[in-house]
């Protein structure tokens, strides 16, 4: 029996069955899928020090299982020193086993290493079922050893899916175990923010109405001695 990644059996045992059913699609064929993943990372150094290129390919490899290629400049600008065909970042592309690998790999040990992690933003799609997740440091991937970085640095990953709204392709990554933000928790801090500006303001008023009241009252008994 081939291998086969545990994300992507349980897409096919388990996911596949419950989108078809949540979406109502008449067709297998029709649920949404993840095409690949997109791992690349800019090196604006590059320019004037190009041994930054192969260690940025050298950590792209390490973290994605798979030989990352530089990406080229396609023009000259001359305010940032950059000519044509310079290597000024690197790039790796996910399909198949290594791309379910990458994921199980980046849900379950990489993401829970991360500073007061929260879950991540579901701001990042691009409106045609594309999500794209910024990393800032490299060292939440275990396969890099951190004696070893030349310097702290980010990177983006872009989740390509088949899915035709935000709101499928969303679905498609929580079955899948990206750990997106609940809105209940953005909503219950607008409230408490709500709430605590309404008391502010309440306690602000009311000294201000009984001073008066307090001084009027004391005149009008000096009047009457």
């Amino acid at each position: 029996m081939s291998y086969q990644p545990r994300l992507k059996k349980e897409f096919n045992e388990r996911i596949v069955p419950s989108l078809k059913e949540e979406y109502s699609y008449k067709n297998v064929m029709m649920v949404p899928r993840l095409k690949k993943i997109v791992i690349s990372k800019g090196v604006g150094g590059a320019v004037a020090d190009k041994k930054l290129i192969d260690h940025a390919i050298d950590e792209l490899t390490m973290i994605s299982g798979q030989k990352a290629i530089p990406t080229i400049s396609k023009k000259d600008v001359a305010s940032f020193k950059l000519r044509k065909g310079m290597p000024i970042g690197a790039k790796v592309t996910l399909r198949s086993e290594r791309m379910y690998e990458f994921l199980d790999r980046l849900i379950t040990s990489a993401l829970p290493r991360v500073r007061d992690f929260q879950g991540i933003k579901p701001s990042g799609f691009d409106g045609r079922g594309n999500y794209n997740l910024g990393v800032t440091e490299q060292i939440i991937f275990p396969e890099i050893d951190i004696d070893k970085v030349n310097k702290i640095s980010g990177m983006d990953i872009s989740f390509i899916t088949s899915a035709n709204t935000d709101k499928e392709a969303q679905s498609l990554l929580t079955e899948l175990g990206l750990p997106f933000k609940k809105s209940d928790f953005k909503s219950k801090l607008s409230e408490i923010k709500n709430t605590k500006t309404e008391n502010s303001v309440v306690e602000e008023e009311v000294p201000a109405e009984e001073a008066p009241a307090v001084e009027e009252s004391s005149e009008k008994e000096n009047k009457t001695e």
